[in-house]
Order: C-alpha cells, then structure tokens, then sequence
C-alpha cells in the first residue's frame, strides 16, 4: 500500500516522504479500515519539524491522526463494527471512557498514523461517523471535534444555551467550537487577525467578532460587547501568550480551556484573574471514545458540516503540510486518500 512517512530524525517537511508498504492485517480486536480521507492538526507540522513533545521521530513514522474510511475486514473477537460500515479512528489508541489515568499512545505519534491507504486499529478506537457527513468532512473530527467537545461539554461546568464563548481563531479545533457551541444555543464570540475569516465565521454562527492585529487589546472588547459580564468559556489555542487576556475576558465562574500553544511559549500566566473571579483553568488534550460517540451524535442531530478549507489529492500531501504551516486557511485542511 502506499503511506507517506516522517523519516527517522527528520526537522523539516524534506522529512515526508512517499513510501510502499505491506498492507496491515487485522488482528485480534482489531479492524482492517480503507482510509479515504485525512486531515491535519498543528501537531503534524510540529512533528515534522521535530519540535513536538519528544523531539524529532525515533523511526520512520507514518504521520496524522485524523482519518475516516470503511472498513474491509474485521479479526477475531470483533463485535462492534462489520465490512462496509463507514468509521473513523480516535486519536488515543486506547482511552475508551472515565477519566484518564495515563497517556494512551496517539496515532501519528508514537503510533503509525492515517496518511495511508490501510490501518488497522482496535474496535475499541473506532467511532461511526455521522451519516450525513463525507469521508472527508468526518476526517476534520478525530483530534480538533473531539477536542473542541471535551472542552465544551465534558470539561467543568457543560456550556448550555444562553452562556457566551469565546473561540481564539479560527482553525480547525476553533471553528468546530464554534459550530457546536452555536447548536448548543451558545453566544460565540470569534477573533481572528483577517477580516475574511471572520465574515466566514459570522457566517457559520458567531455572534460577534474581533480582528486581534485591529484590536489587540481584545480582552476589552469582549467586556464591551458582553456589556460588561464577560463570557463562560474560552477556546484557548495560544497558550502562554494569550492565556492572561483570555482570563480577564472571564465572567464570573466561567472556565479557559487550554488546548494549544500558538501565541507562543512564554507570557502571562498569572493565575491571580482565576481566583477572583471563582474561574477556572483546564488542560485539554482531546478526548476519548465515548466523547466522539457523543459529539457525533449532537453532530447529526443538529445536521453540522465541518468548515473544509481545502480538500488535497493524496500525491500533494505535501502541498496540504505547508498550507498548515502557513496559517492560511480557515477550518481544516484536508487529503483524499
């Protein structure tokens, strides 16, 4: 089968690389997928730069870990899913449900990844995908949807309709945010540096923007639209360098979920804006089985099309890694397999 592969001890996109392999065979537990879609997430540029958590692959690595497909053939011992239904994988192989107690390998890192034409995962590392949704639309979900839910939904106090969110940008886990906080009958709130991407946000649901580079102080304007109260949540995908606006944006008893680190390693991060205002700080890092099962459900039901910047032919996947790293885009990025 054809893969694309990190090449062992690679810093940069030369590093990705088309290779063949044998096809994988599904083992006890374990599905056989024909991947039809896959998508990129931030970690994926990191790790071909060799700056994700660990430094630069160890072996040559299949990359990414958003992929939807259908399955071939299911091994021994399989009960969930058979030959023909349409699934995708979950980042963590595997954190079925419960709090997590350790760190589940992930695809695309340390596991071999979804930038290939078969893999073969645990039954229990597979999701349905939503019906109404292309393979390419269900592979924007694995790591960003299932990541902007837990945030949303399982993380502290659920976001209902009336609370106000703020959602920092608008790439993929952003945007997903958005989209499912607005069919939760959320008030969004979406910054952005480019006007375009904002009226494309306005479009999908949010309520109010702000141009951060018009507006850099953008706490402030955020307490004026909110008159004042501030907001329940905040998406937060800048880390260290925009964690202390994105606490004084804050209302009362509102929560900062902190996924990523865009804006930088270093900043403000006093907690002191937390403690008065009984707010509080989580760490995200995606979710598990039963937080996808949940997200595709309200997905359906609410009829969501992820925002798809741009859909790749498997040849050009190299053409999709520096459109991420460029930051021109809006939603996800996406290759057909």
């Amino acid at each position: 089968m054809r893969v694309y592969e990190v090449q062992k001890g690679t810093t940069s996109l030369e590093g990705l690389r088309m290779a063949q392999r044998p096809d994988p065979q599904p083992g006890w537990h374990q599905l056989l997928i024909r991947v039809r879609a896959v998508s990129l997430n931030y970690r994926d540029h990191m790790v071909t730069l060799g700056r994700y958590f660990g430094g630069a692959v160890s072996r040559d690595t299949i990359p990414l870990s958003d992929g939807a497909g259908e399955v071939v053939a299911a091994g021994p011992g399989v009960t969930r899913f058979k030959a023909g239904d349409r699934v995708a994988g979950t980042f963590f192989q595997v954190w079925k449900d419960g709090p997590r107690s350790s760190s589940p390998p992930a695809l695309g890192v340390p596991l071999d990844g979804t930038l290939a034409e078969y893999i073969a995962l645990d039954q229990d590392g597979v999701v349905a995908i939503p019906t109404h949704l292309s393979f390419e639309e269900a592979a924007a979900l694995p790591c960003a949807g299932v990541t902007a839910w837990h945030a949303l939904m399982a993380a502290g106090r659920p976001v209902r309709a009336g609370d106000t969110v703020l959602c920092l940008g608008t790439g993929g886990v952003s945007t997903l945010a958005m989209q499912l906080a607005h069919a939760a009958g959320a008030r969004v709130i979406v910054t952005s540096s480019s006007d375009a991407k904002l009226e494309r946000a306005r479009k999908l649901g949010a309520s109010d923007t702000i141009n951060y580079t018009a507006t850099p102080e953008w706490e402030k304007e955020v307490a004026r639209v909110t008159g004042g109260r501030g907001v329940d949540c905040v998406i937060e995908i800048g880390g260290a360098g925009t964690l202390a606006r994105s606490m004084q944006s804050l209302g009362f008893g509102g929560k900062v979920c902190l996924i990523g680190f865009l804006g930088g390693p270093t900043g403000d991060t006093s907690p002191f804006p937390l403690m008065m205002k009984a707010a509080s700080l989580h760490g995200i890092s995606v979710g598990s089985t039963h937080m996808f099962e949940d997200m595709n459900r309200a997905i359906e039901q609410n009829r969501i099309q992820p925002a798809i910047d741009r859909v790749y032919p498997f040849e050009q996947a190299p053409d999709a890694y520096r459109r991420l790293a460029s930051g021109d885009f809006f939603g996800k990025l996406v290759i057909a397999v």
